[in-house]
């Protein structure tokens, strides 16, 4: 039986609360324990409306989700609006979007961009709505004693700070430097009777020896000092909650048993354990992930929204990585074991893959964009010449106009480029993301084609005589669209015997002074002829994809060119 309240805290909750009715019973009663199956977790992602998307919320966001679906529960998508002095317009909408688009929609919250953002049975899933809730539970710790109304100043606070470090104590509003927290109720009615306002503080222990032990899915067991401050956990203007406060109430409301988030929240872990306890209610589980560094000189640092472009999701979809590809990326420094899933299930979905709170690094994985764009060259292998053309167009559209007109123009021909190497044992991987579409495929049309050497030339082999590269070309324009790839090959390296060059590079390095070239070379003549370009694809599928009409115009081209250029 719990022991009777003290009449004094009673009106002092009164007092501050007078238009509360409600008590802590029956907003749980309107938010029950949810129906779901033994041991399924429900999750949340929480952000702040405050800017752009970071790259590490995503991340933050997909492992939330999918711990939360390989157990049957609900993922939970929550809007902390408190801090409206930072909150910038279409920052919930940009949220919304960016989850949908990396295949992240919440089961509850705000699960659409247009209309009616929210659904959900534990609404409204925005705290700037949940006013009333949150004064009712902090009018709940008030008629305990566990928390009381503060007025001081700015000014006041400000002087606390500068004695505290004359007098080399540790700073913060706690026992005998928090004078409101033994203030009388006479004091308390004085202040509201003259207008002021306060923020509402909780009561921690003080002093205290106290330590706070708790298991974090991620982390392990952890062992710190309990709370001894008395934080804010309303705020005296609007009455709206700080986070820490907020989360409490909300996660307890909404019934959230696994709380996943960055890291740097763990030294406020104790202060939530301490408000869980106040409120006499369950404490989740947490996982506090470390979040993505960066490499700086000789040490590393947490990726930067001012300082790294790369955190901002937005750098991701101007490159033209594709969502799968940055998913993956990010899978892999989830869990290190997702790399050898991958090999091991290269066709399988990666939603498949088992996410494991207990395999997450517990310090801070580098961002490296080497193996990102690895990552992406392998999931754009996979992918069809309907799904790269589908991809690069919408891409194009918005942020290369330019390419998008040349696909739409000719879709059929389009398609042949994506296809060439995409279909045999050993697609091609030459695109990194769909920005690297005019680099690696540039040159299969002609504009493009044009423009390149018209403002470069023809990088032919310097050892390769004018002659001979005129010679090389020439026989090129017999080139016969019916032959096989293998025919192909055969009659290029008879060509290369019979006109003095060797055919392979092994005959070659036997005596490189019998020979003008290897055969190698001989090809490289009519790549450079070709594509303006010493690396490509496949010659033989480029010629196809090009068709004979513009096989001959562009070996036409590189004839004059060579005739006129080369020594």
């Amino acid at each position: 039986m719990s022991s009777p309240l003290n009449p004094e805290h009673v009106e002092l909750a009164v007092l501050l609360f007078p238009h509360i009715t409600k008590t802590v019973e029956d907003w749980l009663a309107k938010y029950p324990p949810r129906q779901l199956p033994d041991g399924a977790k429900v999750t949340r992602f929480a952000p702040s409306p405050t800017g752009f998307v970071h790259i590490g919320s995503i991340m933050t966001s997909m492992v939330s989700r999918r711990v939360a679906h390989q157990s049957g529960g609900v993922f939970i998508l929550r809007i902390e609006d408190t801090d409206k002095k930072r909150e910038q317009d279409g920052s919930v909408e940009a949220i919304v979007r960016n989850m949908i688009n990396f295949g992240l929609a919440p089961d509850e919250g705000f699960v659409q961009v247009e209309p009616d953002l929210e659904r959900g049975a534990y609404a409204p899933y925005t705290q700037s709505e949940r006013g009333e809730i949150y004064e009712t539970f902090a009018k709940y710790l008030v008629e305990r004693g566990l928390a009381y109304p503060c007025f001081a100043t700015e000014e006041e606070l400000d002087r606390n700070r500068k004695l505290q470090e004359a007098q080399r104590v540790k700073p913060g509003y706690y026992g005998n430097w928090a004078k409101w927290r033994t203030a009388s109720l006479d004091d308390v009615k004085a202040k509201l009777a003259a207008g002021e306002k306060a923020v509402i503080r909780i009561r921690a222990p003080y002093p205290s020896e106290a330590r706070v032990r708790f298991t974090d899915a991620v982390k392990g067991d952890l062992d710190l000092p309990a709370n001894d401050q008395d934080m804010v956990l309303l705020k005296s203007g609007n009455r709206l909650p700080t986070y820490h406060f907020a989360h409490v109430v909300d996660d307890t409301l909404m019934r959230v048993n696994l709380v996943t988030r960055g890291d740097e929240w763990l030294p406020s872990a104790p202060l939530h354990v301490q408000i869980f306890e106040y409120l006499n209610q369950p404490i989740p589980t947490y996982a506090h992930l470390a979040p993505i560094a960066k490499q700086d000189g000789a040490s590393k640092r947490k990726l930067s929204k001012r300082k790294d472009p790369e955190a901002n999701v937005a750098y991701y979809y101007e490159l033209g990585y594709p969502v799968q590809a940055v998913t993956e990326y990010l899978l892999n420094l989830a869990n290190s074991d997702f790399y050898d899933w991958r090999k091991a299930n290269p066709m399988t979905p990666n939603t498949e893959f088992e996410v494991r709170l207990d395999k997450m690094q517990v310090s801070s994985g580098l961002f490296d964009p080497v193996k990102l764009n690895d990552i992406s060259k392998d999931v754009v292998a996979t992918y069809t010449a309907e799904q790269v053309y589908d991809y690069v167009l919408a891409w194009a559209e918005q942020y290369e106009p330019t390419l998008a007109d040349l696909l739409k123009a000719d879709p059929a021909f389009a398609l042949r480029v994506f296809n060439v190497e995409r279909t045999g044992d050993q697609p091609r991987k030459d695109i990194v993301n769909w920005s690297d579409v005019h680099r690696a495929c540039g040159f299969f049309f002609d504009s493009l084609y044009d423009a390149a050497i018209t403002g470069g030339g023809y990088p032919f082999p310097a050892t390769i005589a004018r002659a001979d590269v005129v010679a090389i070309l020439e026989h090129m324009t017999g080139f016969d669209m019916a032959q096989t790839k293998d025919d192909f090959i055969a009659g290029m390296r008879a060509y290369a015997e019979t006109n003095g060059f060797a055919r392979d590079m092994k005959t070659f390095k036997k005596d490189p002074a019998s020979f003008k070239g290897h055969f190698g070379d001989v090809m490289m003549v009519v790549r450079v002829a070709l594509s303006g370009k010493t690396n490509t694809p496949d010659l033989y599928e480029i010629i196809h994809a090009i068709g004979r009409e513009a096989l001959l115009a562009r070996l036409n081209r590189a004839t004059s060119w060579a005739q006129e250029n080369l020594a």
